[in-house]
C-alpha cells in the first residue's frame, strides 16, 4: 500500500483557501470522509500480509490523528461569521418557528403507519456493549464495522467493550431475548457512525423494524415496504429491491425508489438470520423473521427536497421555517 507523503500538504493548501464552513466541510469530507484515501485504506488493511498490514496500519492512524489535527485546530481558530449580531436582550420575544422538527416529524409520520399494524414501539440504548450491537447480529470478529475507524467505542478495555451503537438493531436483540415470539416491534433513535459529508453525519436517527412469527415470507416484508413508502411519500412509487448482504439477514436486499428519474436508495431489508434467532434463544424450525431498517434524514431529504443532509441540525430559523 502505497501513502501519499504530501498528503498533510495538500490539505493545508486546501484549507486556505476555504471561506466558508460549507467549503470546510467538502474539504474534511475530501480527506477524512467516507470516500477518502483514509477511509479507503483502512478496508483494504484487510488484503495485507499481518506484517504489512501492522505497519501500514500505524502509518494510516499516524495520518489521520495529524489530519484530525488540522482539521480541528483550524475550525477552532477560524471565524466564519465575521459580522456578529448584537441582540438587545430588553426587546420582547419574536415569534419563533412553531412545530415539531422535520426529522421528529418524519419519524413519527414512520411510526403512525407501522402502530396502525399493530408493531409495538420500544426504545433502546444508546450506550450498547458489542454483544447487542454485534456478536448477536451475526457479526464476524473481523467485520469492519467492529473497527475503531468505522465505530465509536466509549470503553476498549473492559470485557464488554462498550460503543455507541452503530444501529438501532440492538433493541430488536433485547426485545427478541425479553419477550416471546410472535413478535411485531419498531426501534426508532438516534445511532453513531464515524461518517461526516454532505448526506451522512456522525449522529443520525434511525427506524428499524421487525418481525417474528410462523410463515412469513419475504413476499410479505415486500408487500409492507412498498405500502409504506407510497403512503409517506403520498404517492404511488416505482420501487426495486436489489440483493445485498447483510450479516443479520439471508436473504438481504436493498430497496430503491425511483425519484426524478433516478434510483436512490432508501432502506435495506431481509429475513432474519437463522442465527440471530438462535443467539435470541426462538426455535428458528418454527419461526420465521423480517427485519428492515431506514434512515429517517434520507427519507427527510427526498421529502422536502434537501440537498445538504448538515441543514436539519444548522439550527438555522429560515431553513426551517422554509420547510
Amino acid at each position: 500500500m502505497q501513502i501519499p507523503k504530501d498528503l498533510i500538504e495538500e490539505a493545508l493548501q486546501s484549507l486556505s483557501s476555504v471561506t466558508n464552513e460549507s467549503d470546510f466541510f467538502k474539504v474534511r469530507s475530501q480527506f477524512l470522509g467516507k470516500k477518502s484515501f483514509i477511509q479507503l485504506s483502512f478496508k483494504e488493511l484487510k488484503n495485507l500480509d499481518p506484517e504489512k498490514k501492522v505497519l501500514a496500519a500505524k502509518e494510516l492512524n499516524l495520518l489521520r490523528n495529524q489530519l484530525n489535527n488540522i482539521f480541528r485546530d483550524f475550525q477552532e481558530n477560524i471565524n466564519f461569521n465575521s459580522a456578529v449580531d448584537i441582540i438587545d436582550t430588553s426587546l420582547p420575544v419574536q415569534d419563533s418557528v412553531s412545530g415539531a422538527h422535520p426529522i421528529s416529524e418524519c419519524t413519527n409520520k414512520i411510526l403512525r403507519y407501522f402502530e396502525n399494524l399493530n408493531f409495538k414501539t420500544f426504545y433502546g440504548n444508546e450506550i450498547e456493549t458489542d454483544f447487542y450491537n454485534f456478536e448477536a447480529l451475526n457479526f464476524p470478529k473481523n467485520h469492519p464495522a467492529r473497527q475503531m475507524h468505522d465505530t465509536f467505542y466509549v470503553d476498549t478495555q473492559s470485557k464488554d467493550s462498550y460503543l455507541l451503537r452503530t444501529h438501532t438493531s440492538n433493541t430488536q436483540i433485547h426485545s427478541m431475548l425479553e419477550h416471546a415470539a410472535p413478535i411485531y416491534m419498531l426501534s426508532p433513535g438516534r445511532v453513531y457512525r464515524c461518517d461526516s459529508d454532505t448526506t451522512h453525519l456522525p449522529m443520525f436517527t434511525q427506524v428499524e423494524g421487525l418481525a417474528v412469527d410462523v410463515d412469513i415470507s419475504f413476499a410479505d416484508l415486500k408487500g409492507i415496504l412498498i405500502d409504506f413508502l407510497e403512503f409517506f411519500f403520498n404517492k404511488k412509487m416505482d420501487v426495486r429491491f436489489r440483493p445485498s448482504y447483510f450479516p443479520f439477514t439471508e436473504p438481504s436486499a436493498e430497496v430503491d425508489i425511483k425519484f426524478d428519474s433516478d434510483w436512490l436508495e432508501v432502506l435495506g431489508c431481509g429475513m432474519v438470520h437463522p442465527n440471530v434467532l438462535k443467539n435470541c434463544n426462538i426455535d428458528h424450525h418454527k419461526f420465521q423473521g423480517y427485519a428492515f431498517g431506514m434512515g429517517v434524514e434520507r427519507l427527510a431529504m427526498l421529502y422536502y427536497g434537501v440537498k445538504d443532509i448538515r441543514d436539519f441540525y444548522s439550527s438555522n430559523l429560515e431553513f426551517l421555517e422554509q420547510i
